[in-house]
């Protein structure tokens, strides 16, 4: 079963924490084993894991997404805005899914860190797709 968390993004560049959302499905679910894949199905935003505990971490990353690609006018894709193919380019370089381990219903992730949602091209209206693969005990 594929569950969907509803996102809506008020910057251009924005990340939002995902972690408790997941914990929240997990267990919901019932889940307790295997593997959680996390899925963004937009071509303009990206996830990744890593320490949200100091927001700071998380604006220094945004800042050196942004300065390795700038929003500029002669892109060849020019859809929408000038930042819609940025926001291209910058979700190939995060990715766009995170598969993280589940071990006695607890996402086996650092203390410090979290699943996060990357906007390049916002504010819009996002989704994340979350499905639980079942595991047996690993050997």
């Amino acid at each position: 079963m594929i569950e969907k968390i509803k996102i809506h993004t008020s910057r251009q560049h924005e990340c939002v924490n995902l972690t408790d959302e997941i914990r929240t499905i997990i267990t919901r679910q019932g889940f307790k084993q295997g593997l959680c894949v996390v899925y963004n199905p937009h071509s303009t935003a990206g996830l990744f894991i890593n320490s949200y505990l100091d927001p700071k971490t998380l604006l220094d990353i945004m800042d050196t997404i942004r300065t390795l690609v700038p929003t500029r006018i002669d892109y060849h894709h020019q859809f929408d805005t000038p930042s819609d193919a940025a926001g291209h380019i910058k979700s190939v370089l995060v990715g766009n899914s995170e598969i993280v381990l589940v071990e006695d219903g607890t996402l086996c992730i650092g203390g410090s860190q979290g699943v996060l949602f990357a906007e390049f091209d916002g504010p819009r209206d996002r989704e994340v797709w979350i499905t639980l693969v079942h595991g047996g005990e690993a050997h």
